[in-house]
């Protein structure tokens, strides 16, 4: 079987009278195929320079004819242009073109006008299809790297949304984010419709679904007065917050990661970004839930995913309280079986009591570090996890735990952002308040809610002396 491949721009008369002899030849002989291919003529130079390029060729006019080897594969077989064709269709067909100056010119209108329309057209499908803007802060990071994947594999967002993810980070990390993007490009992820990189700060965040901020700040070895990190938060908060607000969409989603001041950056956001919506700006403590689960699971010699409902409560990468309260376990291996939807209340399957008491909550502090020093994939689970959950709904009944602007739940004073018991339905988060609080809980909220509100003292001090003439309007 012959198949030629013609290719040309879409007002060229030359490309028309080979696309009508073509057109002859493919419908009077049973194993001839032609496969055409039109360029507008502001785009055909570059176009025609790439293909010859990409296969050793020399050309330089409208059309370009090849035929492609189907027994053998590889390159095609350059024929040239029109009078090669010509030639080639009298040699071994005996068939020629008697088309006319006036015709050709006729045909190369019309097929430009086609060319046209059908590009419009698509333009116009591919805009129906529209996929969610992710952008990435600090994308150097190796959370960054391992979270790639799991958006783009189509569980977070669902298996038939695509997506389109923007790396932001400082021009000196330009070569990592390269090496990132087409190392994300080789993997031809079916709902990645692209991947780029940013180094320009004045055009981060256009049209926005969602911002995942990953900043660090860099805790020195030598301890470091809160005043000095929290002032390197607050003047990254004060370049992205405003940027969100002006290039975003109105209902922008906004997670703060990564392993120091998640609470802070949250509260930044929102406190530099006036205009976003609180409940749109979130905190993500599943990494250190996960962990905790991880370590009942240990201590119990059972499958972690058994293990639900732990809440981390207070500053996500600070001073926390790790509750289990409320933990249940599902399909533990006891005298007492049930259904799948069966479950035990942790504390009582725990009988060393001494160990919760001791080491479990000794550990914590020690959790906290494993967790902050972790090489990322730890953290890029739970930021996919709250993803999932925050657009398709937690599972049923089940607790998770999140950094929220808090607004008087559970005796917590109003205006920080402090970690709590939520779910997700529906695209939106509500807070678990018929949980009930022990004397013990409540008075460790108490103390933990303290220390966020004298962190965020600290910040808004801060805010005072970088904007003097502003900073009553954003303290307030």
């Amino acid at each position: 079987m012959a198949k030629l491949v013609l290719a040309g721009k879409a007002n060229c008369p030359y490309y028309a009278k080979a696309e009508l002899l073509a057109d002859y030849l493919q419908a009077n002989l049973p194993h001839f195929r032609v496969h055409k291919i039109t360029q507008h003529p502001d785009k055909w130079e570059q176009w025609l320079r790439d293909i010859c390029e990409t296969n050793g060729w020399k050309h330089s006019q409208s059309p370009i004819i090849w035929r492609e080897l189907l027994d053998r594969g590889g390159k095609g077989l350059l024929l040239g242009g029109v009078n090669d064709f010509l030639e080639y269709a009298q040699h071994y067909y005996g068939v020629t073109s008697t088309m006319l100056s006036d015709e050709m010119l006729a045909i190369a209108e019309e097929n430009l006008q086609v060319h046209i329309e059908i590009e419009k057209e698509e333009e116009e499908i591919k805009s129906l299809i529209k996929p969610l803007q992710i952008w990435i802060t600090s994308a150097s990071a190796p959370i960054c790297y391992q979270l790639i994947p799991l958006l783009a594999n189509g569980e977070v967002f669902g298996m038939t949304t695509e997506i389109s993810i923007h790396l932001l980070d400082a021009d000196q990390f330009k070569e990592v984010l390269c090496g990132i993007v087409m190392e994300a490009e080789d993997m031809a992820f079916p709902l990645l419709r692209s991947i780029s990189h940013h180094t320009e700060i004045d055009k981060a965040f256009i049209q926005a679904d969602v911002v995942i901020v990953l900043d660090d700040v860099l805790l020195n070895c030598e301890v470091q007065p809160l005043e000095y990190y929290v002032r390197e938060v607050s003047e990254i908060c004060q370049v992205y917050a405003p940027l969100i607000e002006k290039n975003a969409k109105s209902e922008v989603r906004v997670i703060s990661s990564g392993k120091t001041f998640v609470n802070l950056k949250a509260m930044m956001i929102m406190t530099y970004g006036p205009s976003l919506k609180p409940e749109n700006v979130i905190g993500v403590a599943t990494s250190w839930e996960s962990a905790a689960k991880a370590m009942l699971a240990r201590k119990l010699n059972m499958n972690a995913t058994g293990v639900k409902d732990v809440i981390v409560w207070g500053n996500i990468t600070g001073c926390n309280y790790i509750d289990l309260s409320h933990a249940k376990l599902y399909g533990y291996d006891s005298a007492i079986w049930g259904p799948a939807n069966f479950s035990r209340p942790l504390l009582n399957m725990i009988y060393d009591s001494e160990w919760i008491h001791s080491e479990f909550l000794s550990a914590q502090s020690s959790l906290s570090s494993q967790v902050s020093h972790c090489a990322g994939m730890l953290h890029a689970h739970a930021v996919a996890t709250l993803l999932r959950y925050w657009y398709h709904g937690s599972p049923p009944g089940e607790i998770v735990s999140v950094g929220i602007l808090t607004a008087g739940q559970f005796c917590i004073p109003e205006g920080i952002v402090f970690s709590m018991p939520v779910r997700f339905q529906n695209g939106n988060w509500e807070v678990m308040t018929e949980l009930e609080m022990n004397k013990t809980t409540q008075e460790l909220l108490d103390r933990l809610a303290h220390d966020l509100i004298q962190e965020k003292l600290v910040a808004l001090k801060e805010i005072k002396e970088m904007l003097p003439y502003g900073a009553d309007k954003i303290a307030s």
